[in-house]
């Protein structure tokens, strides 16, 4: 699934030119954390959210004066401080250059760039125009969509195989301790796991099986450090 199937394209933007009361106007009328700031060419040059005004001289929250040595040694910085604490217009508080993708990108990579870049929404571009927007929520909807889908019938065999080769694959299992039966597509568990982590990762593994219909849980802990088994309550 790509980023076209998935984003708005009813775009909801400011200018630069913007005045902040506007901005959040705006924000709070079409219930949205953030807006995609565009020239009058259509250009985007930017973004201004929620996090962009937590830092405001009206909320009293833009934090202590700045030492007399920061003042010496960084004055461009503690400049450009104040201006986002108490500018008046999107351009003066905006996060300029917004990561922006394009309409064919795919949705791991869009769930990569929002976990690791930190951000809430992401710019669509298409020939250096803007087409769209795609959202946590948007991905949200994608991922309702996969957990409720019916898998295809699977047999026992199948079902086992594919367990056993999750297993095998997976590089913190304990391989040699656990035996997978499965019958009338119900999955009992046996064996011995080092960690109550490795257990739930292990039922995990079973319960994604596709077909699967439930899983019983008979593996056995065993203390690495004393070496005493324990079964699981």
């Amino acid at each position: 699934m790509n980023v076209a199937a998935l984003m708005s394209t009813n775009i909801v933007s400011v200018l630069p030119s913007t005045t902040l009361a506007d901005a959040v106007r705006i924000m709070i009328a079409n219930r949205v954390s953030g807006l995609p700031v565009l020239e009058s060419d259509g250009r985007l040059v930017g973004m201004i959210t929620e996090g962009d005004l937590l830092r405001r001289t009206e909320l009293e929250s833009e934090g202590k004066q700045p030492s007399w040595l920061k003042v010496f040694l960084m004055p461009a910085r503690v400049a450009a401080d104040y201006v986002a604490t108490h500018g008046r217009h999107v351009s003066e508080v905006m996060t300029p250059n917004p990561i922006a993708i394009s309409p064919t990108t795919d949705l791991a990579e869009v769930a990569r760039l929002m976990l690791h870049k930190h951000v809430k929404r992401l710019p669509v571009l298409e020939a250096g125009r803007m087409v769209g927007i795609i959202s946590r929520s948007d991905v949200l909807r994608a991922l309702a969509r996969k957990l409720v889908e019916v898998p295809e019938e699977r047999t026992d065999e199948e079902i086992g195989a594919y367990i056993k080769n999750e297993i095998a694959h997976a590089k913190w299992a304990p391989k040699s301790s656990i035996k997978v039966e499965v019958k009338e597509k119900v999955v009992n568990l046996e064996g011995t796991i080092f960690s109550d982590e490795e257990r739930q990762a292990v039922i995990v593994i079973a319960e994604n099986a596709p077909g699967v219909k439930e899983v019983q849980d008979h593996l056995i802990f065993v203390d690495p450090s004393s070496g005493m088994s324990f079964p699981i309550a």
